[in-house]
């Protein structure tokens, strides 16, 4: 993480909720090379001569604002000219003044303050401007703007000419200078958030005033909305992903936490003709909107669902035979795109807050589906911003003080480790696992001081397993996560290998009941000794046998929680169960992933009975396991070995510049792998029938005999 050194002030306009920040100078010409850095709190808009600087929202992204924060450097040179110019900036709360009421205590945040800035503009070389006491300052047309409650905009008070150099901002007030936030300023390094789709609204009248538009998916963002309406008049835009049989919207899976108002936007009409408006300074979850106007006059033209989430390189597709699976890979993609808008959230409605648990369950299916890397590494520094002296850790990041002590835990701290380590196993970059060893570290003395006999008992359980197939012990799955971490370490220093096998022997210990059976035949009890490599070795095939039958027996349904979703599918197919692991996934009865699919959802559950939040990525392994077993690629790429599923006749993958297909023919399997020329290592095919292959340049094909 970079810094620098700074020639302007901190400054803000004092107890104002969407200030407006101005400033005039002169240019003798135009520069070859200009970069504006501006560290804008909470969320701010930059605009040169009237054109905002570049096209990403919601910026800078959100960090543990007291630790760091971060200033972006926008290239605006061929937004200068020679004379004179403007830069205007637009601030709003953001979470760095989350004022309202939450469960989460991030109205009682440390760092909260009004929004602030930090301003440089540097032209070929020389600082040419920057922020202190002579800039302008006024209140902006949003005169409300939260993240969870939404944004209030009075159209009215908007005037298009502050944006021009010639604007006479005299009757402005004068920037105060203020504090800073606290924490290190450095430069914002991930992928913006920028509207990524546009999804026009179908439309159900309920009353005069009252419409639904319904935009056929879940999505994160906002609407924009196109009226005519007279000088005055009002709309309200309710945003929710569940309607009622008669067509009205509900919110009540979504909105228990927040108190008052809740995802609603309200403009207020100048009266000019035809508007086009939409928020800027928060965020929805959602599929339905209700749009309620304030009288007869206002005429709604239509309303369009903004797609806003990290603007992600694709890395990977998947396709096959079986419409289930595609169906599956979909809406796994939609919904851990729905919760990246800035940092991995549980939810983009009811919370917005970074659960480390749901981000760890969804590492491997974010890198294998896009090039999420840098956001990934945001997200751990501030988790390790988060920790405390020693070592513990909170269950969210941004952490307000809420999540030390209830929502953390083993199994939700190991983000800080899941990722690094992830991204090396893809990329072969350990750079930040050297960044965070002395965090893993910490971590690891923190979880030996709460440890009973190598066991640690803390945190939460399985989470969301349904009670009719029980729930695996918390002191289980805490101390196999407690191993985990332990022997990620090992790789780095050889003390800690030690402390794995003594983790590992402990858990076997207490746990293992005989006959391949853990804990109480829970079959994420009985995977996660096998996931891990906790079970002996001479056990493993009982083991294996025990899940088999437990998963059997349950007729392929899931009901266990977000571990043994991630667990399952994953050690039957390792273990040569494809078919079982393949019926366990698309099996289209209560509960599982293929009950989503058969009543229509468009993105992942909380919950397999569908209660709750509609908009959850905990359960999104499922498109990792899709790329790992059913295509067979394996992290790093050195190894292909795909499995063929009784039930599936085709496949179709590719992962950065590599792709696979594989078919039934007749009596056996064609598989064809493309690899590119030149590439720096030479994968391995490796299937059932035959003998390993090594992948050359352009087509390689080989039939597969069952």
């Amino acid at each position: 993480m970079s810094e620098r050194k700074w020639r302007g002030y901190w400054i803000n306009g004092g107890e104002v909720e969407s200030p407006y920040f101005r400033k005039c100078f002169r240019l003798v010409s135009a520069p070859e090379k200009a970069v504006c850095f501006l560290c804008g709190l909470g969320w701010h808009e930059l605009r040169v001569n009237g054109v905002p600087a570049d096209d990403r929202v919601l910026a800078p992204v959100v960090t543990q604002f007291d630790r760091h924060v971060s200033y972006i450097p926008y290239d605006v040179t061929r937004l200068l000219r020679p004379g004179k110019n403007v830069i205007t900036v637009q601030l709003a709360p953001g979470l760095y003044n989350a004022r309202t009421p939450n469960n989460w205590r991030f109205n009682a945040a440390p760092w909260m303050d009004f929004p602030k800035m930090l301003c440089d503009l540097v032209c070929d070389g020389r600082t040419v401007l920057f922020s202190d006491d002579s800039w302008k300052t006024a209140p902006s047309a949003v005169t409300f703007a939260q993240m969870r409650e939404g944004e209030h905009y009075d159209a009215r008070l908007e005037d298009d000419r502050i944006f021009l150099p010639d604007f006479d901002d005299s009757g402005w007030a004068d920037a105060q200078y203020c504090n800073p936030p606290g924490g290190l300023i450095v430069e914002e390094d991930l992928e913006p958030c920028r509207v990524c789709g546009r999804i026009p609204g179908k439309r159900f009248d309920l009353s005069d005033q009252l419409s639904v538009f319904d935009f056929g998916v879940n999505v994160t963002g906002w609407c924009e909305i196109e009226l005519e309406a007279p000088a005055g008049s009002s709309v309200d835009m309710e945003y929710a992903e569940h309607v009622l049989p008669h067509g009205d919207i509900s919110r009540e899976n979504i909105s228990p936490y927040v108190k008052g108002e809740f995802q609603t936007d309200k403009y207020t009409a100048r009266g000019s003709g035809v508007e086009v408006w939409h928020a800027r300074f928060t965020y929805h979850g959602f599929r339905y909107c209700r749009v309620r106007i304030s009288d007869e006059h206002v005429k709604v033209i239509g309303l369009t669902a903004c797609f806003i989430h990290n603007d992600f390189e694709e890395r990977g597709r998947f396709s096959s035979s079986d419409e289930v699976l595609n169906k599956l890979q979909e809406i796994t993609r939609r919904t851990y795109l729905c919760n990246y808008t800035g940092i991995p959230t549980d939810c983009p409605h009811r919370e917005k807050n970074g659960w480390t648990g749901d981000a760890q369950c969804a590492m491997e299916t974010g890198l294998w589906n896009f090039g999420c890397e840098k956001a990934a590494i945001h997200f751990d520094r501030i988790l390790a911003d988060t920790q405390r002296p020693s070592g513990q850790l909170p269950g969210v990041a941004p952490c307000a003080g809420w999540g030390y002590n209830w929502g953390s835990g083993p199994a939700w701290d190991i983000y800080l480790f899941e990722a690094p380590w992830q991204i090396f196993r893809f990329t072969g970059d350990d750079s930040a696992l050297r960044e965070f060893l002395p965090r893993m570290k910490m971590y690891v003395e923190y979880c030996r001081s709460m440890a009973h006999g190598n066991l640690v008992r803390f945190g939460l359980e399985d989470w969301c397993a349904s009670n009719v197939f029980g729930r695996t012990p918390v002191e289980m799955t805490s101390s196999a996560y407690y191993y985990y971490a332990a022997k990620i370490l090992s790789h780095f220093e050889k003390r800690y290998a030690s402390l794995a096998e003594n983790i590992r022997r402990a858990i076997n210990k207490k746990f293992y009941r005989g006959k391949g059976v853990y804990a109480d035949g829970q079959r994420t009890a009985i995977a996660c000794a096998l996931y891990f490599g906790i079970a002996d070795k001479e056990t493993i095939p009982d083991v294996v046998l025990a899940l088999v039958k437990a998963v059997r027996a349950k007729e392929h349904k899931t009901g266990f929680g977000i571990f043994g979703a991630k667990y399952v599918p994953r050690v039957l197919a390792e273990y040569g169960y494809i078919d079982d692991a393949y019926k366990l996934v698309t099996q289209q009865a209560f509960p599982g992933w293929g009950h989503w699919v058969a009543i229509g959802a468009t993105t992942l559950r909380e919950r397999w009975n569908s209660t709750a939040s509609q908009n959850h990525i905990m359960f999104g392994d499922v498109s990792a396991w899709m790329f790992e077993y059913l295509a067979g690629f394996k992290p790093g790429m050195k190894l292909i070995a795909p499995q063929f599923p009784r039930g599936l006749d085709r496949v179709e993958a590719s992962y950065r510049d590599i792709s696979i297909k594989w078919e039934r023919d007749g009596g056996g399997v064609s598989v064809e792998v493309t690899v590119p020329e030149g590439r720096h290592e030479t994968p391995v095919l490796r299937l059932p029938c035959t003998q390993d292959m090594l992948l050359v340049d352009g087509v390689n094909r080989m039939t597969c005999r069952l």
